[in-house]
């Protein structure tokens, strides 16, 4: 396959044209995620989609930074990854028992060299993770989803994102999810 496309953790939610993988129900690839290496060779995938997975996966800190290794070993340079998960805090994602990570834009971004050099310069105390792992992803895009919540407290149409940050980092519920877009960085 010249252009393999991944849908990892799909559940029953297969995608045309992407691999579905899981290592429950009826996927086209069964295979556990926290399990390595992954079945596919290095440089060979150019999309992965982790829709509401993430946060199920690497309760322990080395299996997660397996996972962002496996993710990066099978990419191409410049693949697409797309990540959407709870915001942590929202009831979706701390009353669903198997939620074991929190996964944010800033944890995102600690896996990129270009912001790892910077805070190194800067003597910031960010974890330059991309560096110590040898990894590399670039942070595109982040949606963020404020919940139903939100629009009872602000029922006005457009959203204003900086007070919604705002709000929310003093009151639960007020934002759903996070859907995150990266590239794989490649010499």
């Amino acid at each position: 396959m010249e252009n393999i496309k991944l849908n990892l953790g799909c559940g029953e939610k297969r995608l045309p044209g992407f691999l579905n993988v899981d290592k429950f129900g009826t996927p086209d690839i069964k295979h556990d995620l926290e399990t390595f290496p992954w079945p596919w060779e290095t440089n060979s995938v150019s999309e992965i989609l982790l829709i509401h997975v993430l946060e199920h996966l690497g309760k322990e800190t080395e299996v997660y930074f397996k996972i962002l290794k496996e993710i990066y070993r099978i990419s191409k340079n410049k693949a697409k990854i797309r990540i959407v998960v709870p915001h942590f805090r929202h009831q979706f994602f701390y009353d669903d028992p198997t939620h074991v990570r929190v996964v944010t834009p800033l944890g995102l971004q600690l896996f990129s060299k270009k912001l790892n050099k910077i805070w190194i310069k800067e003597g910031a105390a960010n974890s330059p993770l991309g560096i110590y792992l040898d990894i590399d992803f670039d942070l595109k895009q982040t949606i963020i989803k404020p919940s139903q919540d939100w629009f009872r407290l602000h029922p006005e149409k457009n959203v204003d994102i900086n007070l919604l940050q705002k709000e929310s980092a003093i009151y639960n519920n007020l934002i759903e999810q996070y859907d995150m877009y990266l590239e794989v960085v490649k010499d």
